[in-house]
């Protein structure tokens, strides 16, 4: 399965990188395939894999926050692989481009 998600902190001002920071760090040290962009990131894996990253990353955000914004978009497919970057793929297929840069 495929899942973006991003967790926002509340109450922090308005730059949230080094919260941002300390989640990627995590993600990254997962081992399990991810894209980040400027709205989330994507992780790929089986459901308590990537269940048990968000957890990760949730309570190491909760020692320093009062309160954070979890949002979870979920998309679970039996069988499919690579989907963080087949999705892409598919679609720039059949634009006959390259959609991202």
């Amino acid at each position: 399965m495929i899942v973006q998600f991003s967790i926002i902190p509340l109450g922090v001002g308005v730059s949230l990188s080094e919260y941002v920071a300390k989640v990627i760090e995590i993600v990254d040290a997962s081992g399990l395939p991810y894209k980040f962009h400027a709205m989330g990131t994507i992780v790929e894996g089986d459901w308590d894999e990537v269940m048990n990253l968000i957890k990760k990353c949730r309570d190491i955000l909760m020692e320093d926050l009062e309160r954070i914004l979890i949002d979870i978009r979920i998309d679970d497919r039996k069988g499919a692989k690579n989907r963080i970057e087949g999705k892409v793929l598919s679609v720039e297929k059949r634009v006959k481009r390259t959609i991202i840069k």
